[in-house]
Formats: structure tokens, sequence, C-alpha cells
């Protein structure tokens, strides 16, 4: 395997990071792990320090306070750019992505240049969920292929592996996007440089500890970013 990274963002997830970083050093022993954590409260970061202290493959870059998911995953891709990383994947901290999946997303790189751990490109696998919540991803996930015309199922899914050299061609810095908004724009971007894209089939079980980060505000720049991209697209501009 070429060298990976996978970037997670923590926000209040001490009882989750520890056990995901443990399973996913099982199943990839050569990957490396680094966690952006937005100043938690719960101490999270001192879990993944004592950690990084045993184990050089475990990164943590720390933050002033709760600066948004984009902009963490922003700050994770550039920091892993600069060190020269082949892959490298974006995953939830709350076990929502099962580590499980990572191999066979990684594995698919061999034919893909971005691939999308996708909840709905087989049906529906989502677990835990209420009613509410599935049909409201369902429908933002339609909304947003016809508003775009991206042929992905699965726009808004934070579960993603990236070959280096698509990161590189995205201006990162120009990103202010958080939440879904985020995962819509980075796809799209990918898709306008023509990056090989797939979708594999994954199953997304709701976390089991710590709280949702969903709130309205992030649905509200969700609705909004589809028509931004495709009004700046439509201008030359992306």
């Amino acid at each position: 395997m070429d060298r990976a990274i996978v970037v997670i963002p923590t926000y209040n997830e001490r009882d989750n990071i520890g056990p995901l970083i443990e399973a996913l050093g099982r199943l990839l022993p050569d990957l490396h792990v680094l966690v952006i954590d937005d100043h938690s409260p719960d101490g999270t970061a001192e879990v993944v320090r004592s950690m990084a202290r045993r184990d050089d493959r475990i990164h943590l870059v720390e933050r002033e306070g709760k600066l948004g998911l984009g902009t963490a995953y922003c700050v994770g891709f550039q920091w892993a750019l600069e060190r020269e990383y082949a892959i490298i994947c974006q995953m939830d901290a709350d076990f929502s992505h099962s580590p499980e999946d990572l191999p066979r997303l990684i594995a698919q790189l061999d034919n893909a240049d971005l691939v999308i751990g996708s909840r709905y490109v087989s049906g529906v696998n989502v677990v835990n969920w209420p009613m509410r919540r599935l049909l409201l991803s369902y429908a933002a996930n339609f909304y947003t292929r016809h508003v775009t015309g991206m042929p992905i199922r699965d726009a808004t899914g934070g579960f993603k592996a990236f070959r280096a050299e698509l990161l590189r061609q995205i201006d990162l810095g120009a990103i202010h996007s958080n939440g879904y908004a985020f995962q819509i724009e980075m796809n799209f971007r990918a898709w306008r440089l023509g990056a090989r894209i797939e979708e594999v089939s994954i199953v997304f079980v709701d976390r089991t500890n710590g709280v949702s980060k969903m709130s309205r505000s992030i649905i509200y720049e969700a609705a909004w970013i589809v028509w931004k991209l495709k009004l700046l697209a439509l201008v030359g501009k992306l």
C-alpha cells in the first residue's frame, strides 16, 4: 500500500477516539492517523497525545476552538500533502464509519482518484437513524444530484479516500464551507476537474457514544452551496 493517512476531526470524542485508532491500527498496520481536535473540553486531545507518545504513526493538530468540520479537513489535508502522503482519507470519529470498510476504499483507489463510502449506491444502508433524518439525508442527495448534475448517489457522505494528486489540484484555501456543504463542495470540485470518482457501498451506523453535531445552520448551508457551485461553474470560476 502507498503511504496513507486518515484525517479524523474531533470535538468531544474522548470515548471513541482511542478505540477507533486501535481498530484502524489492527486493520491497516502501516496507516497513519491524524486527529484534528477543536479544543475539546472533554480531553479528547490528551487521549490522542498519550497514544502518539507510544506510536509515531499517530499525529495530533490542536486548534484553538470549535472552528468547523470543513476547515478541520482542509487543515488536515494540507498537513498530509506537505508530508508527501500518497493516499489521504477522511472519516468520522464516532464509529458511524466502520474501520473495517477503510481497506476497501483504499483498495478501490487503484481505479479511481476519489472513492466515497456510499450509503445510497446500493439501496439505503443506514442503521439507527430516525425516519425524519433519513428522509432529510436522502432528499438532500437527490436535490444535490439534480441541481449540480454530479453523478454521485451520496454527495453528503464524509467517508472518503483521495489520491494526493487530486487534492493538490483543489484550492483548499478557497473552501470555507462546513458540514454537508463541505462534502458536496469537495466532490463538485473533484468532478469538475475530471477526477475518476467511485462509490463503494457501506453501512452507516449512527453513533452510540457522544452527541451528533447536526444543526439547522448545517442544513441551510448545504441547501445554498449547490446553487453557489452551479453558478460558479456556469461563469467559469470552477
